[in-house]
C-alpha cells in the first residue's frame, strides 16, 4: 500500500483501476523542412486547414456540452484560430519548416509569452499547447489525443488534462480525477465539480502508477491509495451508500433549527438552468453570461441576448436568478472587447472594468436583461464582477437604473471591495462573494499553479476573515440607510432581513459542505454552487443549528492556516464521515 497526497477537489471516496492518459503526440524533429515538391503557400493552406477542422470539432463538442465544459471548449476553440499563433507558424513556413514544425515552434513561443505574462493568461499557455497538439494531429491524419477507451469504470491519472478532454469526460466511465499537477481551480477541477467527479489534483509521484492498479481515491481529503486496505475499501462501501441519505434533500435549505438558507445553482445558460431546477435548487446565483459571447468576433445583438437571458427565467419563473454581466479578459478573452497584449491580464481591464475601455457593450447587454426580466415571472437580480470602489458600485447601479433593473449588485473578488464594503454596498442592493478569484488576490496566489495550491485554498483564515468583513461592511450599509443590523434570532442566517443587505457566496467554496457551514456562521445569507452539490450541502446544513455555524466560523477564523481550519471544522461535525465527505 502506497499513498500519495495530494489538494482534493470534489468529495468522494472511490476504488477502481487507475488508466494513464495515453502519450502526448511526439514533437516534429527539430530542423524538419517541407517535403520535397511541397510549396510553403500550399504547407500553409495545410495548416489553416488543419487549424479549422480542430476549431471546428471542438466547436462541435461545446454545442453537446453544457455549463462550464461549454465555457471551457468554446474558450479552447477560439485558441485553434487565433491569429498570433498561426501567424507566427506561417512566418516560419516561409522560412522552410514543415507545417507541423512550424506549429509546433509557434505554439512553444505563445505558450511562453503567456506564461510570462502570469494570472490568467499563464493558464492559458494550457490551450495553446493542447491546441498545438490537436493541429499537429490534424496534420498527421492521426487521432487527436484524447480520454482512454475503456470497457469497464476506472480512474483517470494523468500529469494534467486538457480543457477539451476534461470537459468531456463520460462519469459513467470515469470514476475519479488524479493529476499530478494543476490546482484547486483549474479547468480539471472546475469540469470534475460540475460532474460531480471525486478529484483530486496536484498529487506528486502518480504518474509512477501502471496501467492496472487499483487505487482508492478520497476527493475531500485529498488522498490517493495504491492497493488500499480493507478500512479504505470500507469508506469506499460508505460512500456508495450515501445516495440513499442524499436523496432525501427536498429543496429546501435549512439548517437544523429551521433557519432557511437558500441553496441557489451556478449556470451557464437554459439547459443548466432547467437541470438546476430539477435538482431542487431554489433559484440561480450565478448566471454566467459569457455563453452569449465566447466564440463569436462580433458583440451579440440585443435580440439575441434577450432570447438567451429569457430561457433561463423561465425555468425559474417565481423565483431568484441572479445574472453577472459579461466578465470579459483574463481567462476569457474577447476579440472585441479585450486587449490580449496586456502585461498582466488578471490584474488588467476586466469585467466591469471594460466598460471604461469600451463603452456601450455592457449599457447594451444591461438593456438586453432588462428587456428579458420585463417579460418574466423570475425575479431577477444583476450583478457586475471586478468591482473594487463605492464609485464604481454607484455607476453600475446607475446603469441598472437606467435599464430597468431594479435589483443592482456586485461581486467581491477584489479584496479592496470586501474592506470598504460598508460604502460599497451603500450604493447597491447585494454582493455576492467569488470566493475563486478572491482567494488568488488575498493570496498573491495564481489559482491555476499546483505548486501554490495551498495557498489557494478559499479555507484561509485571512480569506475567511474578508467574507466577514463583508458581511459586517453589509450590516453597517443598512443600518446607515435606516435599517437594523441585529440579528433576528432563529429567523435568518443574516443575510435578507437579519444583519444587513444580503451577502451570498458564488464561488466554488460554496460547494464544499464543510466550508458551507463555516460561510452560513460568517453571516452569508444564500450558497449557490453546481446543481450537483446541492443534496450534499444540504445534509451537512441540517445537522447543524445557527449558534453552532457561528461556533464553528470563530474556530475557523481563530486557525494559523488553511489546514487548520479545516481540520477544526471537520473534527466537529460527524455527520461528514457518516456521508462519506
Amino acid at each position: 500500500m502506497r499513498t500519495f497526497q495530494g489538494v482534493g477537489v470534489t468529495p468522494g471516496r472511490v476504488i477502481g483501476p487507475v488508466r494513464q492518459m495515453p502519450p502526448a503526440v511526439p514533437a516534429p524533429a527539430a530542423g524538419e523542412g517541407l517535403d520535397p515538391g511541397t510549396t510553403p503557400e500550399e504547407a500553409a493552406t495545410a495548416l489553416r486547414t488543419a487549424a479549422a477542422s480542430v476549431q471546428t470539432e471542438l466547436k462541435h463538442r461545446g454545442s453537446r456540452a453544457s455549463g462550464d465544459a461549454k465555457d471551457v471548449l468554446e474558450a479552447t476553440a477560439l485558441m485553434a484560430a487565433d491569429p498570433m499563433l498561426l501567424k507566427s507558424a506561417v512566418k516560419l513556413i516561409n522560412g522552410g519548416a514543415s507545417a507541423e514544425r512550424a506549429i509546433w515552434e509557434a505554439g512553444d513561443g505563445v505558450a511562453t509569452m503567456l506564461l510570462n505574462l502570469g494570472g490568467y493568461m499563464a493558464e492559458r499557455s494550457h490551450d495553446v499547447l493542447d491546441v498545438r497538439a490537436r493541429i499537429v494531429a490534424a496534420l498527421r491524419g492521426v487521432p487527436a489525443p484524447g480520454i482512454p477507451d475503456s470497457t469497464v469504470p476506472f480512474i483517470l491519472l494523468a500529469e494534467d488534462l486538457a480543457p477539451a478532454d476534461t470537459a468531456t469526460l463520460d462519469p459513467d466511465k470515469v470514476l475519479a480525477l488524479v493529476t499530478a499537477s494543476g490546482g484547486p481551480q483549474s479547468h480539471t477541477a472546475i469540469i470534475a465539480r460540475a460532474l460531480g467527479l471525486p478529484a483530486v489534483v496536484a498529487a506528486k509521484g502518480v504518474a509512477q502508477l501502471a496501467d492496472g492498479t487499483t487505487v482508492y481515491v478520497d476527493g475531500a481529503a485529498g488522498e490517493v491509495t495504491a492497493e488500499p486496505d480493507a478500512a479504505r475499501e470500507e469508506k469506499a462501501t460508505l460512500w456508495k451508500d450515501r445516495a440513499s441519505v442524499l436523496a432525501d434533500f427536498d429543496g429546501q435549505g435549512r439548517l437544523a433549527d429551521g433557519t432557511a438558507v437558500p441553496l441557489l445553482a451556478n449556470v451557464g445558460g437554459a439547459k443548466d438552468a432547467l437541470a438546476a431546477a430539477a435538482a431542487g435548487a431554489e433559484g440561480v446565483g450565478l448566471l454566467r453570461t459569457e455563453f452569449c459571447f465566447l466564440g463569436r468576433d462580433t458583440e451579440p445583438s440585443i435580440e439575441e441576448q434577450v432570447s438567451a437571458y429569457r430561457g433561463v427565467f423561465d425555468a425559474f419563473a417565481g423565483k431568484k436568478v441572479v445574472i453577472r454581466t459579461l466578465d470579459a479578459g483574463a481567462d476569457k478573452p474577447l476579440p472585441f472587447l479585450t486587449d490580449a497584449s496586456e502585461p498582466n491580464p488578471a490584474l488588467g481591464v476586466r469585467g466591469y472594468r471594460t466598460d471604461f475601455t469600451s463603452p456601450g457593450v455592457l449599457e447594451r447587454q444591461l438593456q438586453a436583461i432588462g428587456a428579458a426580466a420585463a417579460d418574466s415571472a423570475a425575479d431577477v437580480w444583476v450583478m457586475a464582477p471586478m468591482i473594487s470602489t463605492p464609485a464604481e458600485a454607484a455607476d453600475f447601479a446607475a446603469l441598472c437604473t437606467a435599464a430597468g433593473l431594479k435589483t443592482p449588485g456586485v461581486m467581491v473578488e477584489v479584496p479592496a471591495a470586501a474592506l470598504s464594503a460598508r460604502h460599497v454596498l451603500k450604493e447597491v442592493s447585494f454582493a455576492s462573494i467569488g470566493t475563486n478569484d478572491l482567494t488568488q488576490y488575498t493570496m498573491a496566489a495564481d489559482r491555476q499553479l499546483g505548486p501554490l495550491a495551498a495557498l489557494n485554498d478559499p479555507w484561509q483564515p485571512a480569506v475567511l476573515a474578508l467574507v466577514k468583513a463583508t458581511v459586517d461592511g453589509a450590516g453597517a450599509a443598512r443600518a446607515a440607510a435606516g435599517g437594523s443590523a441585529v440579528v433576528s434570532a432563529g429567523t435568518s442566517t443574516g443575510g435578507d432581513s437579519a444583519t444587513g443587505k444580503p451577502v451570498g457566496v458564488c464561488g466554488e467554496a460554496a460547494a464544499d459542505p464543510a466550508l458551507a457551514v463555516v460561510l452560513v456562521g460568517l453571516g452569508v445569507s444564500t450558497l449557490s454552487m453546481t446543481a450537483r452539490a446541492l443534496p450534499a450541502v444540504s445534509a451537512v446544513l441540517r445537522s447543524v443549528t445557527l449558534e453552532q455555524t457561528r461556533e464553528l466560523a470563530a474556530l475557523a477564523l481563530g486557525a494559523a492556516s488553511a489546514t487548520g481550519a479545516r481540520s477544526a471544522v471537520r473534527e466537529h461535525l460527524s455527520v461528514l464521515d457518516q456521508l462519506g465527505l
